[in-house]
C-alpha cells in the first residue's frame, strides 16, 4: 500500500530531479522585513533560531540540501542540530554538505520519531504550505517542542511581486486550466494570515506575522529559469511551457529597464510563535 499521496509522491519525484532548487532560488538574494534588510529569507529564519538557549537543540522541518542548517552550524552557539525530509535527493545533498553531528532524518512531518519535549527550536523555510495534512504537522510539532519553544516559518505569501505577478497569473491560470491534472498542494488556510491564526491557536501563542520581500531584478532568461523550477510549471507539458515563456516574454518586455532587467522578487511570509504548555 503507498503511504504517500499524489502531492507528495510529486515532491519526492520533483525533489530526485531538482535538489537543492529552494536554496538555489533563495539563497543568494536578499530578505527585507520592515525594519532589517537581512542576506537571505535564510538567515531570516537563522536569527531567530539563534535566540535558542545555549546547548540547545535546532530542528529544520524540511530541512532539504541542508542550506539552513549549515547556516545554524556556522553560528558561534553550540547547538545540537536536526534536520527532517521526505525526499532522499534533498537528504543526499544534505549529508555531502554537512558534518556528521548533524542528524539527518528521512521522514514525514506528519510522523517524527524525535521524542516529545526534545527541541528548543523548530524552523522550516518554504515548505509547511505544500504539506498535506498541515494540523498533523503542527501538532507534531507541538508535540516535539520544549514548552515556551520557539517555532519559526518562512512561507509563501504571494507568487511573484509588483505588476509581473498579475501579469503572470492571467497567462499562467487558463494554460493550466487546459494543461494541468487537477493535484491539491497544501492546506488553503496557509495562504493567510487569518488562516494562519487559526491553525496555530490552538497549541502556540506570542503568534507574530511579518511580511518578507526577497527584490529581484532578473534578466527574461534569468526569470524563465528560475520559474521552470517551481512546482505548477514544472508539472506542465513541453508545448504548454513553451506557449507560457512565449506569452510571458511578449507581455514582460514592456517593462524591463535599460539593462534588461525586470524589477519583480518573491513574496514571503515570517511566522513566530511560541508552544503553549499542554493542560494536564
Amino acid at each position: 500500500m503507498d503511504v504517500f499521496s499524489p502531492s507528495e509522491r510529486y515532491l519526492q519525484d520533483f525533489h530526485q530531479r531538482v535538489p537543492g532548487a529552494t536554496s538555489a532560488a533563495f539563497a543568494g538574494l536578499p530578505a527585507e522585513t520592515r525594519f532589517r534588510t537581512y542576506k537571505s529569507s535564510y538567515e531570516v529564519l537563522a536569527a531567530a533560531a539563534l535566540d535558542c538557549p545555549a546547548h540547545g537543540t535546532i530542528l529544520d522541518v524540511a530541512c532539504g540540501d541542508g542550506y539552513l542548517l549549515g547556516l545554524l552550524d556556522a553560528a558561534s552557539i553550540p547547538s545540537k542540530l536536526i534536520g527532517v525530509d521526505l525526499s532522499d535527493g534533498e537528504l543526499g545533498v544534505a549529508r555531502r554538505r554537512l558534518p556528521r553531528r548533524i542528524l539527518l532524518l528521512r521522514e514525514l512531518a506528519q510522523r517524527m520519531s524525535l521524542a516529545g519535549g526534545s527541541i528548543d527550536v523548530v524552523v522550516s523555510h518554504m515548505a509547511l504550505m505544500l504539506m498535506d495534512d498541515i494540523e498533523a504537522v503542527l501538532s507534531e510539532i507541538h508535540r516535539v517542542l520544549i514548552p515556551d519553544g520557539r517555532f519559526a516559518a518562512i512561507v509563501g505569501r504571494t507568487f511573484l511581486l509588483g505588476e509581473a505577478n498579475d501579469i503572470f497569473l492571467d497567462i499562467f491560470r487558463p494554460i493550466a486550466k487546459v494543461d494541468l491534472r487537477p493535484m491539491a498542494m497544501g492546506d488553503r488556510r496557509t495562504r493567510s494570515i487569518d488562516g494562519w491564526t487559526g491553525l496555530l491557536d490552538s497549541n502556540f501563542h506570542d503568534l507574530k506575522m511579518e511580511d518578507v520581500d526577497v527584490p529581484w531584478q532578473p534578466t527574461l532568461d534569468e526569470l524563465w529559469g528560475a520559474l521552470i523550477e517551481t512546482y505548477d510549471i514544472d508539472r506542465l507539458s513541453g508545448a504548454a511551457r513553451l506557449k507560457l515563456r512565449e506569452a510571458l516574454v511578449g507581455e514582460l518586455s514592456s517593462m524591463l529597464d535599460r539593462e534588461g532587467r525586470l524589477r519583480t522578487g518573491w513574496g514571503l511570509r515570517l511566522i513566530e510563535a511560541r508552544a503553549t504548555r499542554l493542560r494536564e
